[in-house]
């Protein structure tokens, strides 16, 4: 009998964890674009230029937009060694300096990993700005690469506790560089892996606790 309270417990346990062993939303946008794309992995990345949307979207001012499909060999088979299609780096959202680049990801409350990725095809090593998450400089004195290559930055362990998760791209003066309009090519937002609930350590904790209740 009191196996079977305990069997019940542990039961009744595990339906309510369930939800929290569900993997956590992904969001991913490319920019410079409004139709959405699926890359060779299945992937679904959303057009930046939208606001407001399920997943979020551009806020206070549309960013512009500019592409130019040309990546060198080297910045090829960088974006394909990170997992990446060469697709993701042709266009840009970007502002104008003084105007800044702003999105905002419906994310939920919860620790993230963000990527930016970039292609610079304009000012080689000479567009300057800082790159903001929740509001923590994450990049201070960013400068892009050089012409047609590529850039692949993650930030881990991005909290959020208000339900949603802002990015700010802002340019500086004192990054030294001559173009100060920011910009980004593609953003990525996934859930902390360290924040993975572990179904076993889970369960051994359950029963833990029940044997200390028998005793």
């Amino acid at each position: 009998m009191r196996l079977l309270s305990v069997l019940m417990v542990v039961a009744f346990l595990g339906f309510f964890a369930v939800p929290a062993l569900l993997p956590a939303e992904e969001f991913r946008v490319w920019g410079g674009k409004t139709d959405d794309f699926t890359d060779s992995q299945g992937r679904v990345w959303n057009g930046a230029q939208q606001t407001d949307q399920a997943w979020g979207g551009w806020i206070e001012k549309e960013p512009r937009i500019a592409e130019v499909a040309t990546l060198t060999a080297d910045a090829q088979a960088q974006a394909a060694d990170a997992g990446y299609d060469v697709e993701l780096f042709y266009a840009v959202s970007w502002a104008q300096f003084p105007d800044t680049v702003k999105y905002q990801f419906k994310t939920g409350d919860g620790t993230f990993d963000v990527t930016y990725l970039v292609g610079e095809h304009w000012s080689p090593n000479n567009r300057g700005f800082d790159i903001f998450i929740e509001e923590d400089n994450v990049e201070p004195l960013y400068v892009t690469p050089g012409k047609d290559e590529i850039d692949i930055k993650m930030y881990s362990g991005i909290e959020v506790s208000d339900g949603t998760l802002d990015l700010h791209f802002a340019g500086n003066a004192e990054t030294g560089a001559g173009d100060l309009n920011a910009m980004f090519s593609a953003l990525e937002v996934v859930p902390s892996v360290s924040t993975a609930v572990d179904p076993k350590a889970k369960l051994t904790t359950t029963w833990g606790a029940l044997k200390v209740n028998r005793q």
